[in-house]
């Protein structure tokens, strides 16, 4: 039996860790034993059992309860926790999910005292080393032994850093084996795209049609400039649109210290913007699927986007995910109030007409187990 620790520690590695334990669940249960540790980074009431039970997660066995605090503060109650864990649990190896402090934090822990890592979403480049996201996913790729890429690109990005295409029966962190192996993130919006027809929300009340707006990055929520240029555009595109906009905690805190408190007021009292609290992963995929365009500033958003062929307003400088934008079906807008409202415009007089098939076949997770048993068993 090979035993994994898995490490989450924000909500998006909660979602990202269904797809291993769906297919760990499913088909690999005789062969992999997963024990999940959530480093308590970021806390979210939809962190519950139910939201476990819903992505059909196994509990955690341990939480760090780490919390918020400065970069390395946090990274090194990480480390220290996780590292107590592993000489506890003796694992055969240790998953990690994208780009977080939880994510370095187990890759410094784990490569220390000579535990395999295997990196889900690795090769990813932003090629932005000012975004602490970036120096976390380059640190975890260069001490991980399996390294699966969502993406060619990611792929690609790899091979130029000087991994090897060759696949080692026995990998190890001097030899690792690099796959492009498509996204786990599609296997899971195929999975529970499923359960949105039948789902009863009291998000059905907004209809279809409408923009999807999510902001969330500190680059646009602490710059005045660029949160102003952002509004300002939505207030322009909201003359002839809806906008529902899931609005996330640390935007709801700076937009009366960035916006100002009269044009804070007049967002929040715009009746063609329409401000909701957070909402759950399978609540967002509900948005998504009856949205007409998403703008956002989110990763993850704009693969949701792209698997459920809607426009993307991408309200950054730059994207992990280049691919969706080379094709046509994503634009970068950064914080450009022209860009923003010109490419809303052109999306929605000419949607895209085709979404081709970039991020793997939906079976990531089961690939992933695959190469587990065979590298590890």
């Amino acid at each position: 039996m090979i035993k994994l620790i898995t490490i989450i520690g924000a909500r998006p590695q909660i979602i990202k860790a269904s797809a291993i334990s769906r297919a760990i669940k499913d088909g690999y249960a005789d062969e992999i034993e997963e024990v999940i540790v959530h480093t308590g980074q970021h806390y979210d009431q939809n962190m519950s059992e139910v939201f476990f039970s819903e992505l059909s997660i196994p509990m955690p066995k341990y939480n760090l309860g780490v919390g918020s605090s400065k970069h390395g503060e946090q990274t090194a109650k990480m480390i220290e926790g996780i590292e107590n864990i592993l000489e506890i649990e003796k694992p055969n190896a240790i998953i990690l999910y994208g780009d977080t402090n939880s994510t370095l934090s187990g890759a410094i822990a784990a490569s220390k005292i000579h535990i395999p890592i295997l990196h889900i979403e690795a090769g990813l480049r932003s090629f932005d080393k000012y975004m602490p996201e970036e120096i976390n996913r380059i640190m975890c790729d260069h001490s991980s032994t399996l390294l699966f890429s969502p993406t060619k690109a990611g792929y690609n990005n790899l091979i130029r850093e000087g991994f090897s295409t060759e696949t080692a029966e026995k990998p190890s962190m001097n030899k690792p084996n690099i796959y492009h192996c498509g996204d786990i993130m599609y296997d899971n919006t195929l999975h529970f795209s499923n359960f949105i027809k039948d789902r009863e929300t009291n998000l059905s009340k907004y209809g279809q049609g409408f923009i999807l707006c999510t902001i969330h990055r500190n680059t646009n929520t602490d710059d005045k400039t660029r949160l102003r240029a952002i509004f300002n555009a939505i207030n322009e595109i909201s003359k002839t649109e809806k906008i529902i906009i899931p609005l996330h905690p640390r935007t709801k805190k700076m937009m009366p210290i960035t916006l100002g408190e009269s044009f804070s007021k007049e967002i929040e009292n715009n009746p063609n913007i329409e401000i909701i609290e957070p909402v759950s992963f399978l609540d967002m995929i509900y948005l998504e699927k009856n949205s007409k365009l998403i703008l956002t500033d989110s990763g993850g958003v704009q693969k949701e986007a792209y698997y459920l062929e809607k426009p993307c307003v991408i309200l950054r400088k730059q994207t992990e995910w280049i691919e969706i934008v080379e094709c046509g079906n994503a634009i970068l807008a950064d914080a450009d109030y022209s860009k923003i409202v010109n490419s809303v415009e052109n999306y929605i007089l000419n949607p895209p007409k085709s979404y081709p098939k970039l991020f793997g076949d939906g079976r990531a997770g089961k690939f992933i187990c695959q190469e587990i048993i065979k590298c590890l068993g």
